[in-house]
């Protein structure tokens, strides 16, 4: 498959989908460390890409999503935006709602 395809997989089949570096657990960006804990503290579940973990993607990401750096967050589809972008959301309490509303959209569907 080729690189460009998975990544409109990976967003088409995860509602909050966070391309990252690392793992929400163990990032290894202070970026990343900052939007994935503000993504927990919405309290619903999202998935992630590690991208040091998929060079290919890492790659070609930032061609296709238009957007230079990472980490990158995908809602619904849509990307929402990087670390600032998120961070400013998450304190205006935008994010919360955001995650909230998609998570609840669509449901159990993910659930695990």
């Amino acid at each position: 498959m080729e690189t460009i395809d998975r990544i409109k997989e990976q967003i088409s089949e995860n509602s909050i989908l966070l391309y990252m570096k690392g793992s929400p657990k163990l990032p290894s960006c202070g970026f990343s460390s900052q939007a994935s804990q503000a993504l927990m503290a919405c309290g619903e579940k999202f998935a992630y890409v590690d991208i040091l973990q998929n060079p290919d993607i890492r790659a070609e990401l930032p061609k296709y999503a238009d957007w230079p750096t990472f980490p990158q967050l995908w809602v619904d589809g849509e990307l929402v935006g990087g670390c600032d972008i998120i961070m400013e959301m998450y304190q205006q309490g935008e994010l919360q709602t955001l995650i909230t509303e998609t998570a609840a959209k669509y449901g159990s569907e993910e659930s695990s």
